[in-house]
């Protein structure tokens, strides 16, 4: 029986305003409210309750799920975040938090994490510039920014000290502007202390407003692949399997849907929405192409019967650069301390 890795974007709202951000912005929804199967918004009033999501997990103890990644949205803009993360680590299962790295200013919400035992904190900051990283990751207050998401990285770095949890990492968006930072980012991260590091390309849609100025294209691929391989010979932080500069490279160069045999989406990875829609994946074509008697939802499920005992990986010929980034996700271990990764 394989374990099961879970995606759960927790709650919509956010503290910042990214243009390019995967539930789309607060602007474009105030004029068209999506209304798609899985497509989600900032806007959204259908995010489950507390007691729908702690009924759930509730039912985890036991089941296959090993790993929860809780983004958003923020997920610790969230009062109740952390109440949801003690009951996760009670039955038994690792936490990552996914996090643009604000909230770690709260001197409160790091101590929780460090006492509750959080397995890992990632922080999203997508230039070692600030005037890139918060012209297109700007804050709703118009106050916090780049300044902020390194102090609460830094934060929770001394708060942790020599202990071995949480492992924390940097996690940055590549698009064609910002293709030096994949190692300028690593080495900062590095620089702070920090235990692992995945720059990860861009996703839009191709009627995505923004697609052309910043979508990665096969006329970047020499500058991305030189990067990469600079990242890992110069760089002394936790990264990536060895392939996964092939797969970066390989999701850029073609605009099609591919396949990619053995696909863990459904098997061994699952994405569940703040509304509590659980999908196979992440990836938009994956989610249009699901059946709606294959529609499922957490409230009032468990995980025992939303996820079985799994089964044999499917090849999926519905490969996109959503894909891509799954990849350090289902093999997140190699972070964790017992992993031994390379420092």
């Amino acid at each position: 029986m394989t374990e099961v890795t879970l995606l759960w974007a927790l709650r919509s709202p956010c503290n910042l305003g990214c243009r390019y951000c995967y539930f789309g912005t607060i602007e474009e929804h105030r004029e068209t409210p999506p209304d798609q199967v899985g497509v989600l918004s900032h806007l959204a009033r259908t995010d489950l309750t507390l007691a729908d999501i702690a009924a759930f997990v509730d039912t985890l103890a036991g089941s296959r799920v090993e790993r929860v990644f809780l983004a958003g949205g923020e997920p610790l803009i969230w009062p109740p975040i952390m109440d949801v993360v003690a009951a996760i680590k009670t039955a038994g299962v690792e936490v990552v938090l996914c996090t643009n790295g604000i909230p770690l200013n709260r001197p409160h919400l790091v101590d929780r994490i460090l006492t509750l035992g959080v397995d890992a904190v990632s922080v999203s900051l997508d230039s070692t510039d600030a005037g890139y990283n918060d012209t297109w990751r700007p804050a709703r207050n118009r106050v916090d920014g780049h300044a902020s998401v390194l102090s609460g990285l830094q934060a929770l770095l001394t708060a942790r000290g020599a202990a071995a949890t949480p492992r924390v990492g940097l996690y940055a968006v590549i698009t064609r502007q910002n293709t030096d930072d994949i190692l300028a980012i690593g080495s900062l991260a590095a620089e702070l202390g920090c235990d692992y590091y995945v720059p990860q390309p861009i996703s839009l849609e191709r009627d995505h407003p923004l697609h052309t100025e910043l979508a990665l294209t096969d006329q970047d691929a020499p500058a991305i692949a030189r990067h990469l391989a600079e990242l890992y010979e110069q760089v002394p932080i936790g990264l990536p399997a060895p392939t996964y500069p092939r797969q970066f490279l390989d999701t850029i160069s073609t605009e099609t849907p591919g396949t990619v045999t053995g696909c863990f989406g459904g098997t061994d990875l699952f994405f569940v929405e703040p509304d509590g829609s659980v999908w196979d994946c992440p990836s938009g074509l994956k989610i249009r192409a699901t059946p709606p008697d294959r529609h499922r939802n957490i409230r009032g499920a468990t995980a025992e019967a939303l996820f079985g005992r799994g089964g044999a990986c499917a090849d999926c010929s519905l490969y996109s650069r959503d894909c891509v980034n799954m990849w350090p996700l289902t093999d997140f271990q190699r972070f964790l301390p017992s992993a031994g990764v390379r420092s």
